[in-house]
């Protein structure tokens, strides 16, 4: 295909998906995702191909005589139906492009309750058994990205994925594991195997791209557990479902090192506690949009539910409060102030949310200023200064409230 022909794919849109290098007799020759399709199609056409990529698929586009596509609704989804459709056709140059390597391969295990274990493609049968694997996903190409990937799909359906099965923990380091990862909410908060198993069957539904079936399946449950009256199954279900069909994915919103989306859209809040040794407790959350600040969603929160010194619970406070007002757009990138301790709270409530955003924290040392950014390294190398300038700014609003509010002595 020249890259005159392009032009006969103008109509590929500006949205997540999968697309299709076509040879003749409509056979699949190659199958890639994109956070863009339209952006990423296009950088098949560029003069450095060949550099870029590799002679083979300079190769590819030449033999290829049309492109098609599907859209999905999120990075996410894009990124695990091109495995599943990898799997189904084996396009000539994407099994050509492997170089020896062992893709990752996502196992569900087939146990009392089944675990949620990533293997490398040459360990699957050496590690397991034919009767041992209740569903097995994969090839993953992009072994880190899928990693962040099942990280977003965790806080959607909470999982085990202990080295020895459940209940078989060999001592109380193990035990004592679980138990932390509990609170954490990466594991199952409550030992209901029925509801257990229902997740795993949502969450294999999720894997073979059946989102739509994930969510009648949720639809149903809430509405079985809205005739009981168990109101609060419900919203944990109806928060659910929204968190489907609002997936925040920024973090897979990658390719070839550069961040396909519209910039100017680019949200980032941050959120700060101010106080005198627990007194006058208060917090702020500030909004930068395109690198500039949005002084007119600045929010200001009086700290309610927390009387003593606690950084960690009223930031928990205040995210909770924030998330409660779902006419504010939700940002792609939360900052926080503080260390592993503050990421770990403000992940924590936005899971229990279902909300998945990446979380970064901005470390300061004893005099008070920036040492390190906490998160993950594509978003903070990226967006470093309106990392920091957010949460100087939510820092420069706590404070400015927690001195009214000292001085009026309320």
């Amino acid at each position: 295909m020249k890259k005159e022909d392009l032009s006969k794919h103008k109509q590929i849109p500006n949205k997540p998906g999968v697309y299709f290098f076509m040879g003749k007799a409509k056979k699949v020759l190659y199958i890639g995702k994109a956070g863009n399709l339209k952006t990423r199609v296009r950088s098949y056409f560029d003069h450095d191909l060949k550099d870029r990529r590799s002679a083979m698929i300079e190769k590819m586009v030449k033999e290829a005589i049309k492109i098609e596509y599907t859209i999905t609704d999120s990075v996410l989804e894009a990124l695990l139906l091109e495995s599943n459709l990898i799997r189904t056709h084996k396009p000539y140059y994407n099994t050509r492009s492997k170089d020896g390597k062992s893709y990752l391969h996502l196992i569900i295990t087939n146990e009392e309750y089944p675990r949620v274990l990533l293997v490398r493609a040459k360990d699957v049968t050496e590690r397991f058994d034919k009767n041992e694997i209740l569903h097995n996903f994969g090839p993953y190409p992009e072994g880190r990205q899928f990693r962040i990937a099942l990280k977003l799909v965790r806080r959607l359906f909470q999982f085990y994925d202990t080295k020895n099965p459940i209940h078989k923990e060999r001592s109380s380091i193990a035990r004592g594991r679980m138990d932390f990862n509990r609170q954490l909410g990466l594991y199952p908060d409550k030992q209901d195997k029925q509801s257990y198993l229902r997740t795993i069957k949502h969450l294999a539904l999720f894997f073979n791209g059946n989102k739509k079936q994930v969510i009648s399946n949720l639809q149903k449950e809430m509405t079985k557990a809205v005739k009981v009256e168990d109101f609060e199954t419900a919203k944990v279900i109806r928060d659910k479902i929204f968190a489907l069909n609002h997936i925040q994915d920024i973090a897979l919103i990658t390719d070839d090192s550069k961040i396909y989306r519209d910039e100017k859209r680019l949200r980032i809040e941050a959120y700060d506690i101010a106080h005198l040794q627990g007194s006058h407790m208060v917090g702020a959350m500030t909004v930068v949009e395109n690198s500039e600040p949005v002084t007119s969603e600045y929010r200001r929160f009086k700290i309610k539910t927390v009387e003593k010194s606690n950084d960690t619970a009223s930031l928990s406070e205040l995210i909770n409060r924030r998330l409660q007002h779902k006419e504010w757009p939700l940002p792609q990138i939360v900052v926080v102030d503080g260390a592993l301790a503050q990421k770990r709270v403000a992940e924590k409530v936005l899971r229990e949310n279902n909300v998945v955003i990446p979380v970064v924290a901005v470390v300061k040392n004893r005099f008070h200023k920036p040492e390190r950014l906490l998160g993950l390294k594509d978003l903070t190398e990226r967006y470093q200064q309106e990392i920091y300038l957010t949460n100087a700014e939510a820092h420069r609003f706590a404070i400015a409230y927690h001195r009214k509010k000292r001085t009026i002595k309320i």
